[in-house]
């Protein structure tokens, strides 16, 4: 049988993966950084291969770390999920919930106060995802995914359907009476939704309309959002993060529809815990 490395330097390389920082894991971990490089060190001899490639000022995966990873965290869960089965979870009811800073934000810091509110032995805690690859089995009881709710190995709830509108500062909210007013302003584009600004002018029948503006492209929602509220041009937005939200207007009564949505999600394998299931239930009776 191979003899797997010790358990400690597999929780440095998980932990140091999934947050691209040594002093992060350390700080997870309880440990210095310098013992994690240690431990990652001591890892990459016994394995005979590098994980991480050391940049000046970060780190990233190796092609053998990124193969490596899921196999671990998937291990870790199971181990986890194991021993709450047979021994009982931990004596805290600690939920951990996973989501993207945009939807934490904008739609969850909403409705959390009301939660802990009514439970207020249960303690939560929030891990910030940004791309697709951010979310997976390992560290999180729920997840709030945006896609079409179509994962392999978990449950997922739609939190409704979903439309996407521009928006800006409420200055130049008043300049914009029809879609050719927002000619020669800056279109703000944000990664990773199926309707961006060349489905949107398409969708509301000025196909090709994009190319009267100017272009800035951010790589995350928040951004184009906070531009926008600082009078830095036109974002597209979600309806659902919009709520209650003073410094970002729509000028134009012109929502398209996405076929893709938010999502709460769970594992299907296990028995989820309690607390997890409150949360579950509370999110869904209050979308």
């Amino acid at each position: 049988m191979f003899s797997l490395p010790p358990l400690l330097w597999m929780q440095a390389f998980e932990s140091a993966a999934r947050t691209l920082s040594f002093t992060a894991a350390g700080l997870e971990l309880g440990v210095s950084q310098a013992a994690i490089s240690q431990r990652i060190r001591l890892l990459e001899d016994r394995l005979g291969q590098k994980l991480f490639v050391r940049h000046p000022r970060s780190l990233s995966l190796t092609p053998a770390g990124q193969a490596w990873l899921p196999s671990l965290q998937e291990a870790f869960a199971r181990l986890d999920e194991g021993t709450r089965e047979v021994f009982g979870g931990v004596t805290e009811a600690l939920v951990t919930l996973r989501a993207t800073p945009m939807i934490q934000q904008s739609w969850l810091a909403l409705r959390l106060p009301g939660f802990q509110h009514a439970y207020p032995a249960i303690s939560l805690r929030l891990i910030s995802a940004i791309w697709p690859g951010d979310f997976g089995p390992e560290g999180a009881d729920l997840e709030i995914r945006y896609g079409h709710g179509d994962w392999d190995g978990v449950e997922a709830v739609s939190l409704g359907e979903e439309t996407m509108l521009p928006v800006c500062a409420p200055a130049l909210a008043e300049t914009i009476h029809k879609p050719e007013d927002m000619a020669g302003q800056t279109l703000l584009h944000a990664p990773g939704f199926a309707v961006g600004w060349p489905t949107w002018w398409e969708r509301i029948g000025l196909p090709g309309f994009e190319s009267c503006c100017a272009a800035l492209s951010c790589d995350s929602q928040m951004m184009t959002l906070a531009l926008a509220a600082r009078n830095g041009g036109i974002a597209l937005s979600h309806h659902r993060l919009l709520e209650q939200r003073d410094d970002l207007v729509a000028p134009l009564d012109l929502a398209v529809a996405s076929d893709e949505s938010f999502w709460l999600v769970r594992p299907k394998r296990g028995q989820p815990h309690q607390e997890a299931s409150r949360l579950w239930d509370w999110l869904v009776e209050h979308c």
